[in-house]
């Protein structure tokens, strides 16, 4: 049985409680720095115009500077369901969508799940995947069998499909790659979509980078974090795209809601953005269905 995760659309600094005041004592951690539990099935650094990761635990390295990267490619789909859509036709969709990574090479990690918030842009679920390289996702929006699913499975449900996909780089060891581990089992997946205006051509890298910077300094809260810049030329609404997994509903309400978060926001991103969307939605192991 697959899972079906429950998600919501927010804003950049909305609080699902809040009422909730926490704050954040960052506890520095060098970036790309992982730790693993062992593998486990689950359902699943700054470059000009490139991408970044984070993976931060609460160990540190003294060896960061000659840890091997390697180049991956994130995927981010949003889809706007019907609104009759069934439980059944929910599954049947989800289900199609999660088998893609056994019918076709190159994808290194999925996670997929359903909006539950109302949001402006109406988008009710998301689907992220981890490509190997570029060529891998080219060939994937041409691959019959993806195109067969979309075609029987998903656009009977849905009417609007947005792709967005960057290129980052992560960890050279398997755990980081696939996202496999006892700290990729649970959690929740945030996606931060964004679209700078053109005069802030400047202070683009300046906003990512304190962003990093921050998600960097809280390993307690944040397992992983990637950046980079829109490859999609027929999604160009969104120039950017940020993933970040945290380790629990919890650590994600702490960060989003810290007035740390709030600050960089608006003092770094406020007025150089045009247009921006965020999703977040809970990863449980396979086998465990949410309803």
């Amino acid at each position: 049985m697959l899972i079906q995760s429950q998600c919501s659309v927010l804003s950049p600094i909305r609080l699902t409680n809040p009422r909730r005041r926490c704050l954040l004592i960052p506890r520095p951690a060098p970036f790309n720095v992982f730790r693993s539990y062992g593998v486990v099935r689950t359902w699943l650094g700054k470059k000009k115009n490139g991408g970044v990761l984070v993976s931060a635990t609460e160990e540190q390295s003294s060896s960061l500077n000659v840890q091997k990267k390697r180049k991956i490619v994130e995927h981010v789909s949003l889809l706007k369901a019907k609104q009759d859509l069934s439980d059944e036709e929910e599954k049947d969709m989800l289900d199609y969508l999660y088998t893609t990574q056994y019918q076709m090479r190159g994808i290194l990690a999925i996670s997929l799940g359903r909006v539950s918030d109302q949001n402006p842009d109406k988008y009710t679920h998301a689907v992220y995947m981890r490509f190997q390289r570029k060529e891998d996702i080219g060939k994937f929006y041409e691959n019959p069998f993806y195109m067969r699913v979309l075609k029987e499975h998903v656009f009977p449900y849905c009417h609007e499909l947005l792709n967005v996909h960057y290129e980052s780089e992560v960890e050279d060891d398997i755990v980081p790659i696939f996202r496999k581990g006892e700290e990729f089992n649970f959690g929740v997946e945030f996606v931060l979509l964004l679209s700078f205006v053109d005069s802030a051509s400047g202070h683009v890298e300046e906003a990512l980078v304190s962003l990093e910077e921050l998600i960097v300094g809280f390993p307690s809260l944040i397992v992983q974090s990637t950046r980079g810049l829109n490859l999609n030329l027929s999604s160009k609404q969104y120039t950017h795209g940020v993933v970040i997994r945290f380790r629990s509903f919890d650590a994600f309400e702490i960060f989003m809601g810290s007035s740390e978060y709030k600050k960089i926001w608006k003092s770094k991103f406020e007025q150089i953005t045009r247009k921006t969307i965020s999703v977040h939605f809970s990863v449980h192991p396979v086998g465990n269905e949410i309803m």
